[in-house]
């Protein structure tokens, strides 16, 4: 079983187990974030089973020891996985000012952790750049979606990558140093996006790397801006990501000047002539 995820293993010899195991099974599929957190006594206790179960079923699982199970738990908990944020203990809040509360909290050290001579100088790259690629992901495809619709209010040659029917290196192969590429990098990320940074990193293009606070800071990039992603529920918060792609993208129509304003008032005026609005 070493290829398989830690709650691979439990589903699959789950429907094997002996009642006291089964228990112990179906707590840890409901709650992964509590092998991660709790020792072999104190998950014993919160399952209402013996030290005795738990060590069989670590045993049953492919583990050697508890502490191997632990720490393979906790890998997947630092990935990202949204199963391991729900504890037995504590529920998701239902008021929405606790929501709100944490969101503006997001916000709050999103932004003050950013240099605003590092916008500054995105701005002005953006918009000198011959061409601006935007990469995202599983939750980042949205937000990525987002900042190239955003930012082709004033950069008319912005694109989302891959192109449908492309592959990904088909469009990483053309990169030159004109280019711009702005890659989201949240939890949980694909398998190929180290290699896909160092890639781009490896060409002559500039860099930019918008990521959750888990990611450490990729040294190669020419940016790398970390938003905060705490959540009061199971699901990861990303006001903090939008507040970003609103600073940059604002900050760079009031940099575009009198050429970013001329093309805004082109599209309206489309928009208008074609009765699309």
């Amino acid at each position: 079983m070493k290829d398989h995820s830690f709650l691979s293993r439990v589903r699959k010899i789950l429907p094997e187990l002996h009642p006291a195991e089964r228990k112990l099974g179906e707590l840890v599929c409901d709650f992964p974030g509590e092998i991660a957190s709790y020792s072999a006594s104190e998950l014993a206790n919160l399952a209402e089973v013996s030290n005795a179960t738990v060590t069989r079923f670590v045993r049953r699982l492919g583990y050697t020891s508890y502490e191997e199970a632990r720490r393979h738990a906790r890998l997947e908990k630092d990935s990202g996985s949204r199963l391991y944020l729900n504890t037995v203990k504590t529920e998701a809040p239902h008021s929405p000012s606790v929501y709100a509360q944490s969101d503006i909290k997001n916000i709050e050290r999103t932004t003050s952790s950013l240099d605003e001579s590092d916008i500054d100088a995105l701005t002005q790259a953006l918009l000198t750049a011959q061409k601006v690629s935007v990469i995202g992901f599983r939750a980042g495809a949205p937000l990525a979606q987002y900042l190239q619709w955003q930012l082709l209010q004033v950069i008319e040659n912005t694109v989302m990558l891959p192109n449908s029917g492309q592959t990904m290196g088909e469009n990483l192969a053309a990169l030159s140093a004109k280019d711009i590429v702005v890659v989201f990098g949240l939890r949980r990320r694909i398998s190929q996006f180290d290699l896909i940074l160092k890639i781009i990193s490896n060409s002559a293009a500039k860099l930019v790397v918008i990521s959750d606070e888990s990611m450490p800071i990729f040294t190669a990039a020419d940016w790398h801006f970390r938003c905060s992603t705490l959540s009061s529920g199971p699901l990861f918060s990303h006001v903090g990501v939008m507040a970003l792609i609103n600073l940059i993208t604002n900050r760079t129509i009031d940099a575009a000047g009198d050429l970013g304003r001329k093309r805004l008032e082109s599209i309206e005026y489309l928009n208008e002539f074609i009765g699309e609005l």
